[in-house]
């Protein structure tokens, strides 16, 4: 069986989604598992998990590229290793790759170092333009949006709600809002 998988980064790209679903329904799969998240939140891939949950010996697990599995030649390995230890192989549409054969799997291994070397590029130049931009006086970095809340925490907090629902409240993360009251004990000190 082919077993579909399209992903797409965010929530508004769903002409690229829809795209995924119509190549992979015209490649013959015929279960597709979708989702909209950052290829970053490995634990909040589900319906990847999924996917690979359900493959079978004799399986292929379809994807229409490479950067909509993977994001980075470790992990496709360790995804690779996955989809063969339960005798499945891995087709990218795009590359026109099958792992089944040994040219796939060699054209993989080569295309996916090439690829995460031009994100090393990729990443290389953002941290210059930033150095340089800093140097400028023009990058100010993200906002701190915790510490912008300090004195609802502060406030909260002396009401004796919980951390946790500090938090919530605010929709900054516990560790922040423990942070903050933290510093503040600091101070009265």
């Amino acid at each position: 069986m082919l077993i579909g998988y399209a992903r797409t980064s965010t929530l508004d790209q769903t002409a690229g989604l829809e795209a995924q679903q119509r190549d992979l329904t015209g490649a013959g799969c015929e279960r597709t598992y979708v989702e909209q998240v950052s290829s970053v939140d490995v634990g909040d891939r589900l319906e990847l998990a999924r996917a690979l949950d359900n493959l079978r010996a004799g399986d292929a697990l379809v994807v229409t590229k490479l950067d909509r599995l993977a994001r980075s030649m470790a992990h496709l390995m360790e995804l690779l290793k996955l989809i063969e230890a339960k005798g499945a192989t891995l087709r990218i549409l795009s590359m026109n790759l099958d792992t089944g054969t040994p040219t796939g799997r060699l054209m993989l291994n080569v295309l996916g170092g090439v690829a995460q070397f031009e994100r090393e590029i990729m990443l290389e130049r953002q941290r210059e333009g930033i150095a340089k931009a800093k140097a400028a006086g023009k990058y100010k970095g993200r906002a701190p949006t915790a510490r912008a809340k300090e004195g609802q925490v502060v406030s909260l907090a002396a009401k004796g709600i919980s951390l946790s629902e500090i938090a919530r409240q605010l929709g900054i993360g516990k560790a922040s809002v423990h942070r903050i009251l933290k510093g503040q004990q600091a101070s009265e000190q």
